[in-house]
């Protein structure tokens, strides 16, 4: 059985529905929304009811902060529920689900969460779909249903067999676009086209789970794409900026570089080639990755002397970041966590920046 809870918080405590309310208003000039309600929506199975209520108020929500509702509070307002796509993770239903199972000390339940909207106001539909395009982000939620679900199983029909792009070798311009849009895929037209001139050459059309590979190994998150992208025309209004981009230049002669591509890879890299050249960086650390902030030194542990890595690194995410910037940029400070619970590394210090302030000035 699957059980629902409705969580809200308190008047005055509703800071997330006031700044969103207000973005709406300001932002995309919505003056006809008048009010805006965000209830958080619990849905869980596999968990006895006894155990379900016991939870309400320990794990779904605070008594102090929040209002609890078995349904939806009875309003004229017009409903919208969002939820993570499927295959997204949903840190507040896995949060929830851990502690369950602690406090229950049985079997991790089923939880699926979704925000829900209520939105007050003589709104026109124009005005619920630039809320809707402003709340849902494609890349990661959908609009979700209001009615209870019967089961919260994800049930996935298992493919026999992988399908064949047949007429995938034949696509015009036209047809490639339509095929991006069709699938949902990340590459752009020139990227499909590499594609479809490759399998031009092999003699066949392509598995949907080959271009599926191909669109996720040459996304930016996986490849830096951005940064390997070819500067071909840079122009700049400052003499002092075109003056470090000259000196960028020269030294890319100076190293014999100039037939590799002009990329924001290689301005990011070429300082350390450079000073390796010169003899001041005989300690850099080369492999096939590229290690232009890794140095080799010598730590002293309990008195023995060890070869150590020492890693000044900056944490793009460009990829995530540049699709949803505050999901994306969390995996930054995400990595400086991971690596050291892991055993791979031991971070000395992390700074988070925080657009062009003064790092030292506490957030």
């Amino acid at each position: 059985m699957v059980y629902r809870v409705y969580v809200e918080k308190k008047p005055g405590l509703d800071n997330e529905a006031r700044a969103l309310l207000a973005e709406l208003r300001g932002t995309l000039g919505i003056d006809r929304l008048t009010g805006l309600r965000l209830l958080n929506r619990y849905d869980v199975e596999n968990l006895d009811e006894a155990m379900f209520q016991a939870c309400v108020g320990t794990v779904f929500s605070e008594p102090q902060l929040d209002l609890v509702y078995d349904a939806l509070p009875q309003t004229d307002a017009k409903l919208l529920a969002v939820e993570y796509l499927p295959g997204q993770f949903d840190q507040r239903a896995d949060s929830a689900a851990q502690c369950i199972q602690i406090i229950a000390q049985s079997e991790r339940p089923t939880v699926k969460s979704a925000k829900v909207y209520l939105l007050e106001g003589p709104l026109t539909e124009k005005d619920l779909a630039a809320i809707r395009g402003h709340v849902i982000n494609p890349v990661e939620a959908r609009e979700a249903d209001l009615a209870l679900p019967q089961t919260l199983e994800t049930v996935y029909e298992i493919p026999t067999s992988v399908a064949v792009l047949e007429g995938f070798n034949e696509l015009d311009e036209a047809g490639l676009n339509q095929f991006l849009a069709d699938n949902g895929l990340a590459m752009d037209l020139a990227d499909i086209r590499l594609c479809q001139s490759y399998f031009r050459s092999e003699g066949r059309a392509p598995t949907i789970t080959e271009i599926k590979v191909l669109d996720t190994y040459w996304s930016d998150h996986c490849r830096h794409t951005t940064f390997n992208t070819v500067l071909d025309s840079v122009e700049f209004s400052s003499p002092q900026i075109q003056a470090t981009w000259q000196q960028y230049l020269d030294t890319r002669k100076a190293l014999g570089r100039e037939g590799k591509p002009v990329c924001l890879m290689d301005l990011g890299t070429i300082a350390a080639k450079a000073l390796k050249a010169q003899g001041q960086l005989n300690n850099l650390d080369e492999s096939d990755e590229i290690n232009a902030c890794t140095v080799k030194i010598q730590a002293t542990i309990d008195g023995e002397t060890q070869d150590w890595l020492l890693l000044f690194k900056n944490e793009t995410h460009n990829h995530p970041t540049e699709i949803e910037p505050f999901g994306g940029a969390a995996t930054c400070i995400g990595g400086a966590i991971r690596d050291p619970l892991s055993g791979r590394s031991y971070v000395y210090s992390a700074m988070r920046l925080t657009g062009a302030a003064d790092p030292r000035t506490p957030l």
